[in-house]
């Protein structure tokens, strides 16, 4: 498989867990000039940004610590553009969560980094 479907089988594992964790999905792979968002969903009131990493071992790191300053950077440009389009009003609620799947571990990190 390449990376780009083993990617997205990833990506779909991490939307069903986080479904039965309670979150709704409103997006997957939300793409716009300024890049891209695995996953966008609400949790409760609060809107979430979800960037999924996958790794087979731990061999080149944790998953999670993937998700390095830039990337943050850009997922912050990302989600504001995406509340921009949608119309979402400032004071709404967001934050940037980060789900490492490790083999066949899924692990979910809230609040994994503060917008930038």
């Amino acid at each position: 498989m390449n990376r780009r479907k083993t990617g997205a089988a990833y990506e779909e594992k991490a939307a069903a867990h986080l479904s039965g964790l309670g979150y709704e999905i409103l997006e997957r792979n939300y793409r716009c000039r300024q890049g891209e968002i695995d996953l966008i969903a609400k949790d409760g009131g609060t809107l979430v940004f979800l960037e999924v990493k996958y790794r087979r071992t731990a061999s080149c790191g944790e998953p999670a610590e993937a998700v390095h300053a830039a990337k943050q950077r850009t997922i912050c440009r990302v989600a504001d553009y995406y509340r921009m389009r949608h119309q979402i009003p400032e004071n709404q609620p967001c934050r940037f969560d980060v789900v490492a799947v490790l083999g066949e571990e899924i692990f979910l990190y809230r609040n994994a980094f503060p917008y930038q």
